[in-house]
């Protein structure tokens, strides 16, 4: 629970109110903002696919969590005072597993408390998710809950651990039985992707709220995982499965299979998205260092070091992810390139290590074999 101590602290205001240099072309502010909080490396799983590269057991304080969160509410306050308008702010708060930590509980309660400033959610692995967690859960009220599922029981314990598969779907049960808004999420690589209409169809037998899918990102853990990462004909092939399971007619079944992620609008017929890595997305990882993305892992400074809010608005990376001065390298000759802005940012930067050249995947890309 929220003690008094805590309370006070949290609800301070703006911590950081030293002046510093704001490029002039920075003062514009966007209609959102997504706040990715990494707040634990540890977990219980070690995924094949996994982001991380390590699970260290040492963290923040929840005296500096706080602090954190009070970096961002300074800075929804200063672009929602630019705009002239309260941006949608939200926090998704994940890990490694965010469960592992004793506090997790307390720190949704400081969230649940904030509601009318911001939303938040959880992404988890689901193994602390009993029936008591799940009523728990729906007290706090949290957007949604995503937990994942990478193929048949089968490919994702091979993925995530023998016996995984029936705890998730345990997970989703209790949920739903909660009625909490409930996603699945599915990382496409090149030994899973023809596996997503199994996914699709679990998801709505569990009457989840939403399922969706990204791509592999070699990187950490996964990046011995290089050779999985799909060619375009592939990309294209999955994207294909996708729209056919989005498309099938289920009658009296609301589970939404979304296709609004990088490139998919090619075959899904959706409105074209781009990457916002830095731009509407923030990523703060357990040590304090700032990401555009846990995907792209290109470290922007350290919250400790340097507030949130000068890190935004002075960051050379954030201000080229935000306002890109010029056409992704590949895609020049592209109808959609002013409204794709390359695609999958994390997998260009995963694959050449330049984040700003065409999506790997990208069939239309001039560098496509």
């Amino acid at each position: 629970m929220i003690t008094a101590d805590l309370y006070r602290y949290i609800t301070t205001g703006a911590v950081y109110t030293k002046s510093f240099p704001i490029r002039s072309e920075t003062r514009e502010a966007p209609l959102s903002l997504l706040f990715q909080w990494h707040i634990t490396e540890r977990c219980n799983l070690r995924c094949a696919h996994c982001y991380q590269d390590n699970y260290a057991t040492n963290e923040f304080s929840f005296e500096n969590l706080l602090n954190i969160l009070a970096q961002y509410k300074t800075l929804l306050a200063t672009l929602g005072e630019r705009r002239g308008e309260r941006l949608h702010a939200h926090i998704t708060v994940t890990g490694g597993e965010p469960f592992a930590r004793h506090d997790f509980l307390d720190l949704l309660d400081v969230f649940a408390a904030h509601r009318n400033e911001f939303s938040f959610a959880i992404l988890t692995n689901g193994t602390f998710i009993d029936a008591k967690m799940a009523q728990r859960l729906r007290q706090l009220a949290p957007r949604f809950v995503q937990v994942s599922i990478e193929g048949t029981e089968a490919t994702h314990d091979r993925i995530r651990g023998k016996g995984n598969f029936a705890q998730t779907v345990t997970a989703i049960k209790q949920l739903r039985r909660e009625r909490i808004r409930t996603l699945i999420s599915f990382t496409a690589h090149r030994q899973n992707f023809r596996e997503f209409p199994a996914v699709a169809q679990l998801g709505r037998r569990l009457k989840v709220n939403r399922v969706w899918a990204d791509r592999l990102i070699p990187c950490g853990s996964g990046a011995q995982l290089r050779e999985q990462v799909m060619t375009p004909a592939e990309t294209r092939n999955f994207f294909e499965l996708m729209k056919k399971a989005r498309d099938k007619r289920v009658w009296f079944n609301n589970t939404e299979i979304a296709m609004y992620r990088a490139i998919q609008f090619l075959v899904g017929d959706g409105k074209p998205y781009h990457c916002t890595a830095g731009d509407t997305l923030l990523t703060v990882q357990p040590n304090g260092d700032l990401y555009p993305c846990r995907r792209l892992p290109i470290r922007v400074g350290n919250l400790l070091k340097t507030p949130l809010l000068e890190l935004y608005d002075n960051s050379t990376l954030l201000h080229q992810l935000r306002h890109p001065e010029k056409i992704s390298e590949g895609c020049q000759d592209c109808f959609y390139q002013k409204q794709c802005r390359g695609g999958l940012k994390c997998l260009s930067y995963a694959v050449t290590g330049e984040p700003f050249t065409a999506d790997p995947g990208c069939w239309l890309s001039k560098s496509s074999p």
